[in-house]
């Protein structure tokens, strides 16, 4: 594949009274809190998002995303008795045996600590493993200023991130569909393998019902941390990541954070700019149409978005009408944030396909009349 073209797109830039990040407009109850745009990660608001802070049951969606990345999500998970804990629990006891998928809606909707260490032992063989785990992960997701110690979240000094930062994870969690499927579940029936038991999952995330578009993602709370949460929001084709930490009233904090930056949000349909066709080589016609999908990019402040284009260097007909021929990727900053399939708008017939089908059609005709005759 050959990188044909790459294009800077300015899109707007705000008038001067605009600021990046709107720090002063909004009165919330958080310590500290952040929202940003989940595809570009711009920031639209944020108050001490950079400041470490301890941030309770949030872990567990760094938890969750691993076991889920692991491909074991069918596994039979026997539970040991060194896997139970203090705190939030989904009942758990020793001799338990449920799937790693069971475990998983265990700690995105209950919360539970059990879930959380059962988790971490079977994936990671010890607490220490599966930090480590953790922490490979977040390094990988530029979350700098995180270092992760427990799997669910219980305090520990050396457990700590920041708002930012788990906005970022926040952001890269809920691009995986499963994840997504689970932590947007209000509720869920979970059949033990060991014993015969069936429990019902409810998730504790009220923003769910309370606040347009919220599809997650997680509470937190401990004495330490104060209450915590990460949540995700959709409306009309952008999404925000809100994390509060230490937030009293964190469930209005999320509704007037959502409602106050997606009014700050601006959009642009975004297209291929300076390419329209293609050649074609070998066929009724050297040239193809060419269009892409349409993606609408979403931004607060500088829409700025680079634009590289990737097609073969060569194209042979036959080409179909809606056949893909390549892509086109959006990046912001150097981040990949979209990538569209770039289609034929017409069919392009090999010359000698042609050739042989109007023949065939003349002798045809020639048949038909012979037999008329």
């Amino acid at each position: 594949m050959l990188i044909k073209k790459i294009i800077i797109l300015p899109i707007i830039f705000l008038f001067s009274y605009l600021f990046a990040v709107f720090t002063h407009a909004i009165d919330i109850s958080a310590s500290a809190a952040v929202v940003i745009n989940a595809d570009t990660k711009e920031i639209i608001y944020e108050k001490n998002a950079f400041e470490k802070r301890s941030m309770a049951s949030t872990t567990k969606i760094m938890t969750s995303v691993l076991a889920i990345e692991s491909g074991r999500m069918n596994d039979s998970v026997e539970v040991t008795s060194s896997a139970l804990t203090e705190g939030s629990s989904i009942g758990l006891k020793a001799g338990y045996v449920l799937t790693l998928s069971d475990i998983v809606y265990g700690m995105l909707l209950e919360s539970g600590n059990d879930a959380a260490n059962v988790c971490a032992l079977h994936l990671g063989g010890s607490f220490e493993e599966f930090a480590s785990m953790m922490n490979r992960k977040a390094s990988e997701l530029g979350m700098t200023e995180t270092n992760f110690v427990t799997p669910s979240g219980l305090d520990d000094e050396k457990h700590y991130t920041t708002a930012y930062d788990m906005a970022v994870l926040g952001a890269y969690c809920i691009k995986n569909p499963v994840f997504r499927e689970i932590c947007s579940d209000k509720k869920h029936s979970v059949t033990f393998t060991e014993p015969d038991i069936t429990v019902s999952f409810s998730n504790h995330n009220r923003l769910l019902d309370s606040c347009e578009g919220v599809f997650g993602v997680k509470t937190g709370f401990t004495k330490k941390s104060g209450r915590c949460l990460v949540s995700a929001c959709e409306r009309d084709g952008a999404e925000l990541i809100c994390v509060t930490l230490n937030a009293p009233d964190d469930w209005n904090d999320h509704i007037k954070l959502y409602d106050a930056s997606f009014a700050e949000l601006n959009r642009s349909t975004m297209k291929l700019t300076s390419l329209s066709e293609v050649t074609v080589y070998g066929g009724i016609g050297d040239k193809a149409e060419i269009y892409c999908d349409e993606y609408v990019h979403h931004y607060k402040e500088d829409g700025t978005l680079t634009q590289q284009i990737i097609l073969p260097d060569i194209i042979y007909a036959p080409v179909k009408k809606g056949e893909i021929l390549g892509e086109v990727r959006y990046y912001s900053d150097e981040a990949l944030v979209n990538t569209g399939y770039i289609y034929s708008k017409s069919d392009i017939p090999c010359a000698e396909e042609t050739y042989k089908s109007k023949r065939s059609l003349a002798e045809l005709l020639t048949d038909f009349f012979k037999r008329k005759d």
